[in-house]
């Protein structure tokens, strides 16, 4: 970057850091946009930039096939910079009234239940004579985590930053630090918990991670990674044969979607995922509409009657299995 866009974008973002308290993540997200169109006009300083520009900028990038979402993303990074900037340098914001390309709605990717009891149910570690230690108390860890992630619906960066204070066996309940700095207190099924007292109880016996106040931690005995979350989970979801790569936020989505598919209440489901806005929320209704539109077909006598007339069998589901 320029002078003129480095001062300018590193100021915003020291003020998105401290005085808005975004996480590292979303400010480094809002670094990349904005060194991304300092790139772009590497001869035009902030001040100099009209909507004109923005509006070629963003077209360029549409014809270079970047995606609607994405195009999104990017315009309101620069609204809120040029926000930012309006205040500082009292120029209007040249990126007020642009609007990015439509893009068609996706829905989350979530596993099935049966497919995430599996995954749950085939984490638990098995023991033999040629495993390390330090694979053992991975193991045990993985189940403890990933249990944890589709129990209560957690973000990554939730359950990596996860402290042993904030964890309430007794009662069930686990306290996280979500997006924005809003704190939440969310229940931890059964099964999650289990998992979980299993692996402190093997954490404290074997003294890992000793001077370490984080619930997950790596093999350095330091709080785990995120990216080492996201490996080891595709990985096992790799071991299982299931289709799709699993991602920590899958895990999320489906948690998400089997609570709303079993209460039907969806701002249960909102205050579960700390979501501002139920607005947020709203996209898990398509997911169970689509589960329901499913159970219709499997299960309705006259949604599935063959040529003779005779109704097919009936397949058996399993009930929802977080326990909370």
């Amino acid at each position: 970057m320029t002078g003129a866009w480095s001062d300018s974008v590193n100021a915003f973002l020291a003020e998105l850091a401290s005085t808005r308290r975004l996480s590292p993540h979303t400010v480094n997200a809002y670094r990349r946009d904005l060194e991304g169109l300092a790139g772009l006009l590497p001869d035009t300083s902030p001040q100099e930039v009209d909507s004109a520009i923005l509006r070629r900028e963003l077209a360029r990038a549409h014809a270079a096939g970047l995606s609607g979402r994405s195009l999104a993303r990017r315009l309101s990074a620069w609204r809120i910079f040029f926000d930012w900037f309006e205040q500082s340098q009292n120029k209007p914001n040249p990126a007020r009234g642009i609007r990015a390309p439509r893009s068609d709605k996706r829905l989350p990717s979530a596993l099935g239940v049966d497919a995430a009891a599996s995954l749950m149910d085939n984490a638990s570690p098995s023991f033999n004579h040629d495993q390390s230690k330090t694979s053992s108390w991975l193991l045990i860890q993985d189940r403890a985590l990933f249990e944890l992630l589709y129990s209560s619906g957690l973000r990554l960066a939730e359950c990596v930053g996860l402290d042993l204070d904030r964890l309430d066996s007794q009662q069930g309940l686990v306290t996280v630090v979500g997006k924005g700095s809003r704190t939440r207190t969310v229940p931890v099924g059964s099964a999650a918990l289990e998992a979980l007292e299993k692996w402190l109880s093997v954490r404290a016996q074997e003294q890992i991670g000793a001077d370490e106040n984080a619930v997950f931690i790596g093999t350095r005995g330091k709080r785990i990674s995120s990216r080492t979350v996201q490996e080891r989970l595709a990985r096992h979801g790799q071991r299982l044969g299931l289709p799709q790569r699993i991602h920590p936020h899958m895990l999320r989505h489906s948690c998400a979607s089997h609570v709303l598919q079993s209460s039907a209440d969806l701002r249960a489901v909102q205050e579960l995922l700390g979501h501002a806005s139920i607005a947020s929320t709203q996209i898990y209704t398509h997911l169970d509409f689509q589960s329901l539109a499913q159970a219709y077909d499997q299960a309705h006598p006259r949604a599935q009657r063959n040529i003779q007339g005779e109704a097919h069998e009936v397949p058996s589901s399993r009930p929802f299995r977080p326990e909370s």
